[in-house]
């Protein structure tokens, strides 16, 4: 059983404030001492990096002392609960994972609070995660443009499906006193409680640009300042003791806690633990925790390198994993490393595993926007003036070093870039919903693809990678 005190941050539709009032709560909880756990419902991989600011020790202005589970001082990765691409039985699990130690978790969910994958009902909404996690939902109300009318709009939320327990409402970009009064009137017959008031502000919001916010990792000096300024806001504005009793009503969960367990790959003589070597940094920060985890439990070192400074990978690199963020922004600085640009050449070219997601993959492409890349992959990738977005499922068209063929996938795809050609002679994926299609591209120990995947639901692709790092060592 596990008995964390937990709350979903929702909202009636994106744009409302969720992620300020995330963000801020989590802030402000941990500025108390409170080890908080950060959450994000779905594939968003830039919210939970200001999730794990906002928790960080100092970030908003936090003494450091420790909470009740004595852990307040640790780090701790914003992570993601995706019902889509995990499943929903895992969301219990990767939840209770995350958690474990915690005083308080924070959950952010996703759009409005009833929207999923399209055309699959509830699948993936902030709703299903709620009712699997058995929490309490504070609903975000965007305030700005009605008085009255947001008791039927909250009457309404809490309604339509009575699972789901909406246990507070916090009014975002209230304009006056006055405005105040009529909403809290209005709210007074709802039955729904107000647990905070926050009034239109400009100081606390992070820039935005092509594909939503700009990561925390390219702010990081600014977004501090901002963290301690909302989380400031938010504990003037909301009710603090009564959210945290609110999230000390959810029940007990009945589940076991998600654990990177794959069978450790069997050491070769000699050869040590393989170093995987991970791209971060500025250019790439997106990322999944439970990756890094299912790595090293198959028996792996992992050793993060910023390709926007290192000019060499890190010694003894026997596999390469490059994530997800925007190489388009840092195309010419990622060119101007010509030494790392030849060192990731060279591995790809000896055999060694390779797994590139979405920014990766244009990282090995022959040049982006013109600017020279990798060269790894035979071609090239510009900025479009058009989004591709949601998930995706698909299945290995062949063997690779990261997957057998016919494996089957759930993933997600999200940029604004175009590679051509999408494919190469031998495809990464067949896409399968909603479309069919191929894409991506398998060469030597290279995986690479616009398609992000969550390791969590599918741990043998981890143990495939590691694997292949200790045969390629054997044969090279």
């Amino acid at each position: 059983m596990v008995n964390v005190p937990r709350l979903v941050i929702a909202a009636p539709a994106s744009g409302s404030g969720k992620t300020t009032v995330a963000t801020g709560l989590m802030a402000a909880f941990s500025e108390r001492g409170l080890a908080v756990s950060p959450h994000k419902v779905g594939p968003d991989y830039i919210d939970p990096g200001y999730h794990a600011l906002a928790v960080s020790p100092g970030a908003s202005g936090a003494s450091g002392a420790a909470g009740a589970a004595g852990s307040a001082d640790r780090v701790r990765p914003g992570r993601n609960l995706d019902a889509y691409m995990c499943g929903p039985g895992l969301i219990g699990p990767l939840f209770a994972h995350g958690a474990a130690g915690c005083d308080l978790a924070v959950v952010e969910g996703v759009m409005g609070l009833y929207d999923g994958a399209s055309g699959q009902g509830e699948l993936a909404s902030t709703a299903q995660v709620s009712k699997l996690l058995r929490a309490p939902v504070v609903l975000v109300v965007d305030a700005s443009s009605q008085s009255r009318s947001v008791a039927a709009l909250v009457h309404g939320f809490a309604s339509w499906d009575p699972e789901v327990r909406i246990g507070g409402v916090i009014l975002n970009k209230v304009a006056t006193d006055r405005h105040e009064r009529l909403l809290r009137d209005a709210l007074d017959e709802s039955g729904v409680p107000v647990m905070g008031v926050l009034r239109r502000a400009d100081g606390v919001t992070a820039p935005s640009r092509h594909l939503g916010l700009v990561p925390v990792a390219e702010r990081r000096a600014e977004a501090v300042g901002s963290m301690r300024e909302l989380a400031a806001r938010v504990r003037a504005g909301c009710d603090l003791e009564a959210l945290l009793a609110l999230a000390r009503s959810a029940p007990a969960l009945d589940v076991t806690p998600w654990e990177p367990a794959v069978e450790p790959v069997a050491p070769v003589a000699g050869a040590g633990r393989p170093v995987v070597a991970v791209a971060g940094g500025s250019a790439f920060t997106f990322s999944y925790a439970e990756h890094t985890e299912l790595l090293t439990a198959a028996g792996a070192d992992v050793v993060p390198f910023d390709p926007l400074r290192d000019e060499e990978l890190p010694e003894g690199t026997r596999g390469l994993v490059i994530g997800g963020g925007f190489p388009e922004v840092y195309a010419p600085e990622l060119s101007a490393n010509e030494p790392l640009r030849k060192a990731v050449a060279e591995l790809a070219h000896s055999g060694a595993p390779v797994a590139a997601e979405c920014a990766g993959l244009l990282y090995l492409a022959r040049s982006l926007d013109g600017a020279p890349m990798c060269g790894v992959l035979a071609a090239d990738a510009r900025m479009s003036g058009r989004l591709t977005l949601g998930y995706r499922e698909a299945v290995a068209v062949g063997d690779s070093a990261l997957a057998r063929a016919g494996t089957r996938v759930r993933g997600h795809e999200f940029h604004r870039t175009v590679l051509e050609p999408g494919a190469g002679a031998a495809p990464a994926w067949g896409v399968v919903h909603p479309e069919r299609r191929v894409e991506g591209f398998v060469q030597q120990g290279v995986h690479a693809s616009y398609l992000h995947t969550h390791w969590a639901a599918a741990p043998e692709l981890a143990r495939r990678f590691v694997e292949r790092c200790l045969v390629e060592r054997c044969t090279t």
